[in-house]
């Protein structure tokens, strides 16, 4: 089974994943849903967005993110 589904401590801040896990948009660690949340107050947030809709209409399900 992949890691994502695996890990139990968020990548950013080491918390426990019980509570729900998601991808960065910036990267691909696997986070907390409060580390989702303060990543939406970035100011690059919308790009990072952008551009992992943009790989994925090509194609690109395997995106690293803007800062991966």
């Amino acid at each position: 089974m992949d890691k994502f589904f695996t890990q139990s401590h968020c990548g950013r801040c080491k918390g426990e994943l019980k509570g729900g896990r998601t991808m960065s948009r910036f990267n691909t660690d696997c986070i907390c849903i409060p580390c989702s949340e303060k990543e939406k107050e970035d100011p690059e947030y919308e790009r990072a967005v952008k551009e992992e809709l943009e790989e994925v209409k090509k194609g690109n399900y395997n995106f690293k993110g803007i800062r991966g």
